[in-house]
């Protein structure tokens, strides 16, 4: 996806006060750091941001005392309760350098009728370039049967990526459900009712 602009603002307040004032203004305190800079504190926009950072491994353009600095997502704080974001961590980076980045699993396709899948990993650690990385790694499993599994080493990953994680770690597993002792009985129990029920009704006829 295209760099998602943001306009930055230097933070001179620190602290829980300063940061709850930032945030009553719609604000968001964020950290820049990386290539050997010192870290800056800034403020964010905090509708803007709240938007930008729901689009994994986001590029940031943030515009700051009229330069731009490229930066990805590294750690967002967010209020347990509200939802709402607390504090950004942005990692500096440049155009051409790699880096390694957490990458969501989306699952595809479907499995054979009557089987069900389990995402064993949420995510995959993958190395890509820091200003062209993929929003989603795409874990097909059409026409898998009961008992097969994905592994890592196995998906086809997203171009220009290399794979960081275990290629020997499961991602998707396929089932065949199993009826619980209580889904058997009351199964049981119904056969056992409709027969009753079609003797009664013979019986009903006969007479």
């Amino acid at each position: 996806m295209s760099e998602i602009k943001l306009v930055a603002t230097t933070r001179s307040e620190f602290g829980k006060g300063a940061a709850r004032r930032l945030r009553r203004a719609d604000q968001v305190p964020a950290v820049l750091y990386g290539h050997g800079s010192d870290p800056l504190h800034v403020a964010l926009p905090g509708h803007e941001t709240m938007l930008a950072v729901k689009h994994a491994n986001a590029l940031f353009a943030i515009e700051l005392d009229g330069q731009t600095t490229l930066a990805i997502t590294k750690d967002v704080q967010r209020d347990v309760v509200k939802n709402t974001i607390e504090h950004v961590d942005l990692l500096i980076v440049k155009r051409g350098e790699k880096v390694a980045v957490d990458i969501p699993v989306t699952v595809v396709g479907e499995s054979y009728p009557g089987t069900i899948h389990v995402v064993e990993t949420q995510t995959l650690s993958l190395e890509a370039d820091a200003t062209a990385l993929p929003s989603e790694v795409q874990v097909s499993i059409e026409g898998l049967v009961g008992g097969s599994s994905v592994t890592a080493g196995e998906i086809t990953l997203p171009e220009g990526t290399t794979l960081l994680s275990d290629p020997d770690l499961t991602v998707v597993a396929i089932s065949v459900p199993h009826a619980s002792a209580d889904d058997l009985a009351a199964e049981a129990a119904a056969s056992e009712i409709a027969a009753s029920q079609s003797a009664a009704s013979a019986a009903a006829a006969e007479a």
